[in-house]
């Protein structure tokens, strides 16, 4: 047992409670889960499943803060002020944070506390500028007369932020900050699986001077308390991630009141090497993007293309990567892949395993569960592949890569084996020739795509996806605009 495990947070001394109003509180019901240890299958600590009644009192508090409170009186520089001080907090505390994430997902503790917490604090200084700089612009018209128009940027109001386990931390925050730029007020859901770091967020917001129902935080089951919050006619727009099937019942739930929704939703993602490819870089990148957070990432690239002429290098290349990975419960210090998140998913994703081999297609590594305590999953190569095959076609999110090869193929048929997805989220293309990456950048319908990259997530860069990966973008500026209206104002000066 290390220093950090015996050092436990004080988060897990006692039931967790949710944020409402300023107050910790409990269920109205006494409902409770048990939050898990993915790395050996044991309780932390309990947290309460708020529902109907607990989302009613959050919107509510979320109204009067956003309405008659202090927040809608708060000038625009004073919130900027708070999600700097937010940040810093995020950083000071940074340690506890990456433990109780690692606790709660079983991810490397060292790529918690590199990553999750860093790019969490990053994330709110970002958003922190966008408070003072939303602006509308005057506009020339042609009615008869003299005229003055313009428009204004005001918040959506309040809104509700369903988040899922992969990143916890990254992913409340990620919402709650352009949300609270924008001047909303909000209530977050966390995945019931990982709330941890959502509520000792919400103690640091407490801590630096956040108005009570600025922020508010409810845990509960996504078909209780999630739907609770989408069925509220106090919440104006809704902001989900998560998988595509979820997604789409939040659709239909969204449309009986016309809320706003932004979706980021699931993904199948093509990597192409090219032959011409500084192949070293490229094997490094896409075993990263696979068996990165263990394979738990919307935008894994999934699906691999290779030119015939390098496969072989290439494939054995990823699964000496595969087999070398350490595969160990986060808190260990060697630990370079951890377990997925919960008994459920590693069936699922095994499930997925055992198909494609049931299909024709050959694992050349891992393809096993890893005996003892925990959820593990052995980082997984497949070949042999083809595109009707499921773990070809659906979103598996665990670590399994299936490849395919190509030979001289036009640009057009390869973007178009590329594009045989439902989904559109991200890509990836490995070439040294600039001609062949801008003309297969035109033709990839994908929201994100990068060019010689193993990762290339910049907040000032709007991140989304095409067809069923979801609708609107984070990030940039335009994450910042998706929590306002716009406003068309025309005054006659005659």
């Amino acid at each position: 047992m290390t220093s950090l495990e015996m050092k436990m947070p004080a988060l897990l001394s006692q039931p967790l409670k949710m944020l409402i109003d300023g107050e910790w509180v409990s269920s109205q019901s006494g409902a409770h889960m048990d939050v898990i240890n993915p790395s050996n299958g044991l309780v932390l600590v309990q947290e309460s499943l708020g529902g109907a009644y607990e989302v009613d009192l959050a919107v509510q508090a979320a109204r009067r803060a956003f309405e008659s409170g202090p927040w809608s009186r708060m000038r625009p520089a004073e919130r900027t002020r708070l999600l700097l001080k937010l940040a810093e907090a995020l950083e000071q505390n940074g340690d506890e944070l990456a433990l109780l994430e690692t606790l709660n997902t079983g991810k490397p503790l060292k790529m918690a506390r590199a990553f999750d917490i860093s790019m969490a604090a990053e994330c709110l200084r970002y958003n922190a500028g966008w408070a003072t700089k939303l602006s509308g612009e005057t506009r020339n018209v042609s009615l008869p007369g003299d005229w003055h128009a313009y428009t204004l940027r005001e918040p959506v109001g309040v809104v509700g932020l369903i988040v899922p386990w992969n990143v916890p931390l990254a992913m409340a925050v990620s919402k709650i900050s352009p949300a609270l730029a924008a001047g909303c007020t909000v209530l977050l859901k966390p995945a019931e699986l990982t709330p941890l770091t959502a509520l000792r967020l919400g103690e640091l917001i407490q801590a630096i001077g956040f108005p009570p129902g600025v922020v508010n935080i409810v845990t509960g089951l996504g078909h209780e308390a999630g739907q609770a919050i989408v069925d509220h006619p106090g919440v104006d727009k809704i902001s989900f991630t998560g998988s595509t099937s979820v997604g789409k019942s939040l659709l239909a739930l969204a449309a009986g009141n016309l809320k706003r929704v932004s979706l980021e939703l699931g993904g199948k993602s093509p990597v192409f090497i090219f032959a011409d490819a500084d192949l070293d870089r490229a094997m490094d990148a896409a075993a990263r993007g696979i068996f990165g957070n263990t394979g738990q990432v919307c935008a894994a690239g999934s699906r691999l293309f290779v030119h015939r002429s390098v496969a072989d290098r290439v494939i054995e290349g990823l699964v000496q990567r595969a087999r070398s990975l350490r595969v160990a419960p986060g808190l260990s210090p060697d630990c370079e892949i951890g377990p997925v998140i919960s008994a459920r998913q590693r069936e699922r994703v095994m499930g997925y395993i055992d198909s494609g081999r049931a299909e024709g297609a050959e694992v050349v590594a891992g393809g096993q569960t890893v005996q003892g305590d925990g959820f593990f999953v052995q980082p997984t190569v497949l070949v042999n592949t083809r595109p009707d095959m499921k773990v070809v076609r659906e979103e598996i999110f665990g670590p399994v890569l299936s490849t395919q090869l190509f030979d001289d193929d036009s640009l057009e048929q390869l973007a178009a084996r590329g594009n045989d997805t439902h989904y559109g989220l991200s890509s990836s293309i490995w070439t040294r020739d600039l001609r062949t990456a801008h003309q297969m950048v035109r033709r990839l319908r994908a929201g994100n795509v990068r060019v010689n990259a193993a990762a290339a997530l910049d907040f000032a860069m709007p991140f989304g996806g095409y067809k069923q990966s979801g609708w609107g973008r984070e990030n940039g500026r335009e994450g910042v605009e998706a929590y306002t209206e716009l406003k068309s104002v025309a005054i006659d000066l005659n």
